[in-house]
């Protein structure tokens, strides 16, 4: 049992609309923004990926200088030992076929001789096998290094072209200074305290949940002030409406039981005059309206 009645109370709490200053906030149209003052920043986001970017190009820039270095360098030395393999081979086989004639002016037979150049010919492919080797290792470098070239220089481009995409899409972005507005929030916040005490504390228990679109009439209702030495006497002009003035009334009740002072010391206290003249003024009476005597009794 008294579960059932601890759920059936929460439900009623749900149900039961709740105070919201933000109703507050948009009836009185304090929701605006007061103004800010904005500086030019840089975009973290963007200058990260631009530094990433830039980075990168001055690598490949940097490896694309030394591939090329490396690649001229080679082509030089692929060329220089060709001449020598060249030259080395002309020499060799020169001498070959001097060495076969010697024989063969000698009168040796021709099996031998065949045999002999045979043989100081498997000799000179040797070597020469040797430098050619080193000539197709030279070779091998230099196309590694050209291809290195391109795969740079490609790569390049691609980044190239991400930097002028990301300058096309970069927004301008700004630094906002809203202390003015954060000044002026304080202000509303402090204005909305306000309204919900002297909702709680004065008007009828009907009003519990009422927002300012409900307590904004009897905010702005115009009124003569009467001043004294004692108390300060507030003349509310009625509504058009019974079912308000019968609120009113009793507002008018309950502020009067409270006996509220102000900072000076004085009483306030407030009725409902049932004639209101606009054009009868007293010496000493002042118009106002509810709103600024309930701040100076808040203050």
């Amino acid at each position: 049992m008294p579960y059932f009645i601890r759920e059936r109370g929460r439900q009623k709490r749900a149900k039961a609309p709740r105070w919201r200053p933000t109703l507050h906030l948009l009836a009185l149209g304090l929701d605006t923004n007061q103004g800010y003052a904005k500086t030019a920043v840089v975009n973290s986001e963007v200058a990260k990926r631009r530094t990433a970017l830039e980075q990168r190009l001055a690598t490949l820039r940097r490896w694309t200088a030394s591939a090329r270095v490396r690649y001229q360098h080679a082509t030089a030395l692929s060329d220089r030992l060709r001449k020598q393999a060249k030259a080395c081979g002309e020499t060799l086989y020169r001498g070959l076929h001097e060495h076969m004639f010697a024989l063969e002016e000698q009168g040796t037979a021709d099996y031998l001789v065949r045999r002999e150049i045979k043989e100081r010919k498997a000799t000179i492919d040797a070597e020469l096998q040797g430098l050619w080797q080193r000539i197709y290792q030279v070779e091998a470098r230099q196309d590694q290094d050209w291809r290195k070239q391109e795969r740079y220089c490609r790569e390049q481009r691609e980044v190239l072209r991400a930097l002028e995409d990301l300058a096309c899409k970069e927004r301008e972005m700004f630094e906002l200074d809203n202390r003015r507005d954060q000044v002026m929030t304080i202000c509303k916040v402090a204005l909305v305290n306000v309204v919900m005490w002297t909702r709680d504390q004065y008007f009828p228990l009907s009003y519990a949940h009422a927002t300012w679109k409900r307590l904004a009439p009897f905010f702005h209702l115009p009124g003569r002030v009467t001043q004294g030495s004692r108390a300060i006497s507030v003349e509310l002009r009625p509504f058009n409406d019974r079912q308000l003035n019968h609120d009113l009334v009793a507002l008018c009740e309950r502020v009067n039981q409270a006996s509220p002072q102000l900072p000076d010391g004085r009483q306030l206290l407030f009725s409902v005059s049932p004639v209101f003249d606009r054009q009868q003024r007293r010496p000493d009476c002042a118009p106002s309206s509810t709103e600024e005597m309930v701040i100076g009794l808040k203050g």
